[in-house]
């Protein structure tokens, strides 16, 4: 006769708080522990003054997200000399007023931005073992699967009137310019977000731009095919978001999933892409916020990063 294995009922009540400690603390504490990433990258030219870059990325702001707008605001207090957003603002149709509101102080300082498929469609309720699913088959985004029918359509073109109306430079498979206060010119080259197939490098390809003072590359998603063809056309850096860090991480082993084709050592934070015969810094943002439908956050808080852009090595 076959034994019957039972947990014990001490062991399964234990198993199970322990389960709502750990999703408890996810969504209450970790996903509202916000932090700021400092980090430095040595590629200005020789002898040029050091910039300091905020990076902004996912902020996925739903209505009535006090703390998260509070802690946006603060960050002008850091006082950069340019910032980038990365895109995804938006896991709320109805929160554009409470983005712009966030960001206002921020958009008194020189800066650009991308756009994320967040930006353009509402957030919709996902097994989150899909993203294991799609790591494992390789089909990620628009790339694998079938594009998404009946979504909610936000409107993102009152938050791109804003941004362009306070100065900041949309770089939707385009270049742009920010001039500092300094008196350097810095050259952008971004595209749309490659998640949703909306990438067009034919549009933008050539490589930094030699009058100058510095060239950097923008994306919101960190696909390969976007970072090999930065990385060939030769741009010291690469900022990009759209991963979350891998949101819910484990401990001492870092994240499972990326939701794109980067692996999960450059899931978040400072590292380098070869293509080409070429090196390129990359910087991927954890980001500041979750989809709506998934608020939770685990080994992986939220964060914006200042990054101080360094002369590289004569």
């Amino acid at each position: 006769m076959r034994a019957r294995y039972r947990i014990p009922l001490k062991t399964a009540v234990g198993i199970t708080a322990f389960g709502a400690a750990c999703i408890g603390y996810a969504a209450g504490v970790e996903a509202r522990s916000f932090r700021l990433r400092r980090v430095s990258v040595p590629v200005l030219p020789p002898g040029m003054h050091p910039l300091r870059v905020l990076q902004i990325s996912d902020i996925h702001m739903v209505s009535g997200q006090r703390k998260k707008q509070r802690w946006l605001r603060e960050l002008a207090a850091l006082r950069p000399d340019f910032v980038i957003n990365t895109g995804d603002n938006l896991s709320d149709p109805e929160a554009v007023p409470e983005v712009l509101d966030a960001l206002g102080p921020l958009m008194e300082y020189p800066g650009a931005y991308v756009f994320g498929s967040n930006d353009y469609y509402g957030p919709r309720l996902r097994n989150p073992a899909k993203y294991l699913a799609e790591k494992i088959s390789g089909e990620h985004g628009l790339n694998g699967n079938p594009p998404v029918v009946g979504a909610v359509h936000n409107p993102w073109e009152g938050m791109r009137d804003a941004f362009d109306a306070a100065g900041w430079v949309g770089l939707s498979n385009t270049r742009g310019r920010i001039k500092l206060d300094g008196g350097q010119e810095i050259a952008l080259t971004g595209l749309d977000d490659p998640h949703i197939k909306r990438d067009r490098y034919g549009e933008v390809a050539g490589g930094p731009e030699e009058d100058a003072d510095f060239s950097l590359a923008v994306v919101h998603a960190p696909y390969l095919r976007v970072l090999d063809a930065f990385t060939a056309d030769r741009y010291p850096l690469i900022l990009a978001g759209h991963t979350h860090g891998g949101q819910l991480c484990v401990p001492f082993y870092g994240a499972l999933v990326t939701n794109c084709d980067l692996d999960t050592d450059r899931v978040k934070g400072l590292s380098t892409h070869r293509a080409g015969g070429n090196e390129s810094y990359l910087h991927v943002s954890a980001g500041c916020g979750t989809n709506r439908y998934t608020p939770v956050r685990f080994a992986c808080p939220p964060e914006s990063t200042l990054l101080t852009l360094l002369p590289r090595p004569s």
